[in-house]
């Protein structure tokens, strides 16, 4: 489902990726997915756009309570980014 609801936002968000672009597009999806779970309030407009801030509670992203699991997950995500050269 996570996956589906990942590719949706994508689709909604993004003008059509270059095939080197994609990885990057949705990973950038799944760890910012996590962060809207979890009530974070964004600020950048494509975040905004992607996820909207109705219901946010944290403006710090250092103030969003994250399971160790999350945390950990979160980290793999940017590891495979940083391997990407993706944007940040």
């Amino acid at each position: 489902m996570r996956r589906l609801v990942l590719s949706c936002l994508l689709l909604a968000t993004a003008t059509v990726p270059a095939a080197a672009d994609f990885p990057c597009d949705e990973l950038w999806a799944e760890r910012n997915a996590t962060y809207k779970d979890a009530g974070y309030c964004f600020k950048t407009q494509r975040a905004i756009r992607a996820f909207g801030n109705a219901g946010c509670r944290y403006d710090d992203i250092a103030d969003v309570p994250l399971s160790a699991k999350q945390r950990s997950d979160i980290a793999d995500i940017q590891r495979q980014e940083r391997s990407h050269n993706c944007p940040k």
